[in-house]
């Protein structure tokens, strides 16, 4: 089961920067989080929580596109670098606004700082990937499979590490270990030169407009922002029902239950070849995460809550590799990292979205309100990747479709056939 990583592992440097790149990529999963527990335990309010938290995905949507551009014309190095200088300042201002108890003006000026300047490592990751793989279909599954399920590992660690530090050390410690990352990581990354894409020639005409002026990324960006607020209304509904629980520290291992399902499902889905269009995996994904999520506001406790994040979770992987897939097949090669991160970009404006309305509602009706967010952007989810089931279609799907029936497509085992129920026609791949 494990050839296929192995295959593209083994390419000169795809280790190296693999591997720095799942560090890099840590802040991510811990960030968020660790804005939320550190801002609700020292100024007692989630809807503070989530709005700052917000602010920091703000700044970050609106600027990693930018960064994206800036790296596709000049280089990851000489644009990153400097970078993340910038975003660990806006960290430790973060912090040390937070511990003084600084007006949360202040709290808002860091989270911009911060924002502004983390960009996307995994669009940089995954850019790297399409230069060392090249225009293999098979291969280039197999990579953002492998990279969507190092998402996860890192969404498994930090949630849990983040809650651990914040609740068991200080209220500030779970955003000192993604500051250390983040500059151990990213400056690792930033090194390894021989696996960096090239930038654009010299004299090359700069591109024109926004990469969402195609429609099939205006539909991805759409529902990317959609499934994002799921995550962010997950976060901080968790958080606040543990602590209705009376465990607030039990919320890290819950969110990192949720991320090994979604682990599991994308390891399993990345050794297999499919058959069925790409747009129609990723629709089925869609829909069947919407229908996982919608059992969070039934639950009652903790145990029952980590069963059915660990089920939903299968949906989490599969999706998110699709969804990247139609990207690469979206946009032009030498604006596949801006791609990338509008992506991301707009899966961070859902999250944004999600937590801050999430937050004001469980300020008011408690744990459970947040949890009714998380249906109601699963639902627009679905409606909106239904309703564009065509746009999809006409941009991506008939590339796809032929580049994998080359093969003996398979479906993934365990949950995550269920995940994607509707791709019958599937066999085992053979070797």
């Amino acid at each position: 089961m494990l050839q296929p990583y192995r295959d593209v592992l083994t390419r000169p440097g795809a280790l190296a920067f693999s591997g720095a790149g799942v560090l890099a990529r840590l802040p991510m999963s811990m960030v968020g989080i660790g804005i939320v527990l550190m801002v609700s335990t020292l100024y007692g309010s989630y809807g503070l929580a989530g709005r700052v938290s917000a602010v920091y995905v703000i700044a970050q949507a609106l600027c990693s596109p930018q960064l994206a551009r800036l790296v596709d014309r000049h280089g990851q190095s000489r644009i990153m670098r400097p970078a993340v200088a910038i975003a660990a300042v806006g960290l430790v201002g973060l912090v040390v606004a937070a511990t003084t108890e600084a007006h949360e003006v202040w709290l808002y000026a860091a989270a911009v700082v911060t924002g502004a300047g983390i960009g996307s490592f995994g669009s940089l990751v995954r850019a790297r990937w399409a230069r060392v793989l090249g225009a293999d279909p098979h291969r280039m599954h197999t990579a953002y499979s492998l990279e969507s399920a190092l998402d996860e590992l890192v969404f498994i660690v930090g949630p849990v590490l983040a809650t651990l530090l914040a609740t068991g050390v200080a209220p500030t410690a779970g955003l000192i270990v993604p500051l250390v990352a983040m500059l151990v990581g990213g400056y690792w990354f930033l090194s390894l030169r021989r696996t960096e894409p090239p930038p654009a020639p010299v004299g090359s005409p700069r591109p024109k407009g926004s990469v969402l002026r195609r429609p099939g990324m205006v539909v991805l960006a759409i529902v990317f922002v959609a499934m994002g607020s799921i995550f962010g209304a997950t976060d901080v509904a968790t958080v606040a029902f543990a602590e209705e629980s009376g465990s607030k520290g039990a919320a890290g291992i819950i969110l990192a239950i949720f991320a090994l399902g979604s682990l599991i499902s994308g390891l399993l889905y990345g050794t297999r070849t499919w058959k069925r269009p790409l747009y129609l995996r990723f629709a089925t994904g869609m829909v069947a995460l919407a229908v996982g999520v919608c059992f969070f506001f039934l639950v009652q406790s903790l145990v029952a809550l980590a069963a059915v994040m660990f089920v939903a979770g299968f949906a989490i992987a599969p999706t998110l590799i699709n969804g990247n897939g139609l990207v690469q097949d979206l946009v032009p090669r030498e604006r596949l990292t801006e791609g990338l991160t509008w992506v991301g970009t707009s899966l961070g404006v859902g999250v944004s979205v999600g937590s801050s309305v999430a937050g004001a509602q469980i300020d008011i009706h408690g744990s459970h309100a947040g949890f009714l967010v998380v249906v109601i952007s699963a639902g627009a989810a679905v409606l909106a990747t239904l309703a564009a089931l065509r746009t999809l279609r006409g941009d991506g799907s008939d590339h796809v479709h032929n580049s994998v029936e080359a093969e003996s497509p398979s479906a993934t085992g365990g949950a995550a056939v269920a995940a994607c129920e509707v791709a019958e026609s599937v066999e085992p791949k053979r070797s």
